[in-house]
């Protein structure tokens, strides 16, 4: 994977004009090499960080600990990378996200470059790697993105590649 990004920008209004629908694009309007920016961002909290780990029984001190965690490599509290996932999968989800209500499949490739502080601010990106028309569904077709998550230093902190199904605008005939 690579670690290269667009033109980084934590502008609200930049982001927003990046390409966002409000309720996403159909087939059609994908174009590979396109760049979507999501919005808004989040700022990671020490509750946020806390309550996820209490609900899913996540106790590893690295993520509580003050004490502990000032002995490991970061030499201070980590977020944990479970709770950050999810958060990213669902941003790219959101109403301001470029794809249409659809399933996700086969996310690959997942990697956490750097860790994820509290009081980062995380900003995703994703960039459309392939469009494809199904051959056998007139209706829909296949995406593939590859989705970066930066702080508010341009540090890239995850990203991974995955496949998602999109409508078409304007519904064909299958391919033969």
């Amino acid at each position: 994977m690579s670690s290269e990004t667009s033109e980084f920008t934590t502008d609200q209004a930049a982001r927003e004009a990046s390409g966002a629908h409000t309720y996403g694009r159909y087939l059609e309007e994908f174009e590979e090499g396109a760049v979507y920016k999501h919005w808004p961002a989040k700022t990671v909290t020490e509750s946020d960080d806390h309550l996820f780990c209490l609900i899913t029984m996540n106790h590893h001190p690295l993520h509580l600990n003050d004490v502990y965690a000032a002995g490991f490599a970061t030499g201070q509290k980590t977020s944990s990378s479970v709770r950050w996932s999810t958060r990213w999968r669902s941003a790219c989800r959101s109403p301001t996200s470029p794809v249409r209500r659809s399933p996700t499949w086969r996310p690959k490739k997942l990697s956490h470059p750097n860790p994820v502080f509290h009081g980062d601010t995380l900003f995703c990106e994703t960039e459309v790697l392939e469009v494809k028309p199904s051959r056998s569904k007139g209706d829909r077709g296949v995406v593939k993105v590859h989705t970066r998550v930066l702080n508010q230093d341009g540090v890239l902190v995850a990203e991974f590649k995955r496949l998602v199904l999109v409508p078409r605008k304007n519904p064909a005939e299958p391919a033969a």
